[in-house]
C-alpha cells in the first residue's frame, strides 16, 4: 500500500479495519518431515508436516514471495537456513531471509519493501523479546500490520515467534509452575492478535496455570494455548481453525467470580473461580469476541 493510499484512509475507520491478511500461529515443534515424536506416532491423524504445507498452501499470487524472520533465534542463520530448505521443499521457490538483528535493520527501506512485498512471512522460534525489543515501532512492524490489513498474506510464527504475536505477551515464567503471584511476567507484543495471549509447547511443559495467571490479570483477554505441533489459522482478525496433531486451550476469563489476585503478595498462590476452558482438536473451530480483535493503529 503507497503512503498516499494509506493518508486518505481516516484514522477511525482504519482502526476499525478487518484484516484482510491471516495468521498461523504455532506451538512450537511443528513437525518438518523428519521423524515423528512419539506422541505424534500415536495419533492416527498425524499429518507429517502439515503445519507448513497449510502455510504454503494459504500463499496467493503467481511465485509467492515468503520471507523468514530469523530474530528471535540465537542461530539465526542457521535456522533461517533450515526454513529455506523446507519451503523449497513444500514447493515455496521464492524464499528471502530478513536476518533483522538490531533496531536500525528493522527501519531498513530494503527490507520494510520486503516485507510490504511478501505473501508470506514467518518469524521463527528463540526469544520473544528479541522480536517484540527490535521490531516495536519499527517502520518493518507498521509495513507487516499494514499489509496484514489490506493484503491477503498469510504471517506465521512458531514458538517464541507465535508468543509474540499477541498482546498481552507471556515472556517469561516457571513452566512447571505459574501459580504463585509474580512467576508470570507479562509485555506488550507485536499486536497482530490483540486481547489475546498466546502460550506455547502448551501440554507438553505444563503451562495451563502460568496463562490462567496471566489472564487472571485482564479476565478481559483470551488465553489460547498451542500444543507442539498444533497451531491456529486465524481469519478476519479473530475466527480460528485448528491445524495440526494436538489440542488447543482456550482459557476463558470473562465470567471469572472470584480473584485475589489484585489482594494478595507476590510470592503467594492465586485464586480464581468461575474460569471456562475449551478444548479443541484438528479442524475446530472458536471465535474471537469481536471487540476483541485486530485494530490497526
Amino acid at each position: 500500500m503507497t503512503k498516499e493510499k494509506r493518508e486518505r484512509i481516516p484514522n477511525s475507520e482504519a482502526t476499525r479495519v478487518i484484516p484482510k491478511g491471516r495468521l498461523l500461529i504455532i506451538g512450537g515443534k511443528e513437525d518438518k518431515g523428519d521423524k515423528p515424536s512419539r506422541q505424534q506416532e500415536h495419533n492416527i491423524n498425524f499429518i507429517s508436516e502439515e503445519i507448513l504445507k497449510r502455510f504454503v498452501d494459504e500463499l496467493k499470487g503467481e511465485n509467492p514471495l515468503v520471507v523468514v524472520i530469523p530474530t528471535a533465534s540465537r542461530q539465526p542463520e542457521k535456522t533461517a537456513r533450515d526454513y529455506v530448505e523446507i519451503f523449497h521443499g513444500l514447493g515455496a521457490k521464492n524464499v528471502q531471509v530478513a536476518d533483522v538483528r538490531t533496531r536500525p535493520e528493522a527501519n531498513n527501506p530494503e527490507l520494510v519493501e520486503l516485507v510490504r512485498n511478501a505473501a508470506g512471512i514467518m518469524f521463527t522460534g528463540g526469544d520473544q523479546l528479541r522480536l517484540t525489543s527490535i521490531f516495536g515501532g519499527s517502520e518493518m512492524l507498521v509495513a507487516m500490520k499494514e499489509t496484514y490489513a489490506f493484503k491477503d498474506i498469510i504471517i506465521a510464527g512458531t514458538s517464541a515467534g507465535a508468543t509474540a504475536m499477541s498482546t498481552p505477551m507471556i515472556y517469561e515464567g516457571k513452566s512447571e509452575g505459574g501459580y504463585i503471584k509474580g512467576d508470570v511476567r507479562v509485555t506488550t507484543g507485536l499486536e497482530f492478535l490483540k486481547n489475546v495471549a498466546v502460550d506455547t509447547h502448551f501440554l507438553t511443559r505444563g503451562r495451563i496455570v502460568r496463562l490462567t495467571q496471566a489472564i487472571c490479570t485482564n479476565p478481559e483477554c483470551i488465553g489460547i494455548g498451542l500444543e507442539e505441533d498444533t497451531a491456529i489459522l486465524v481469519t478476519q482478525g479473530g475466527n480460528v481453525e485448528v491445524v495440526g496433531s494436538g489440542l488447543v486451550t482456550v482459557v476463558d476469563g470473562m465470567g471469572i467470580t472470584e480473584t485475589n489476585i489484585s489482594e494478595i503478595d507476590n510470592g503467594e498462590p492465586f485464586t480464581a473461580k468461575g474460569l471456562r476452558m475449551h478444548m479443541l482438536g484438528s479442524a475446530e473451530k472458536y471465535v474471537v469476541p469481536s471487540y476483541l480483535r485486530f485494530q490497526l493503529q
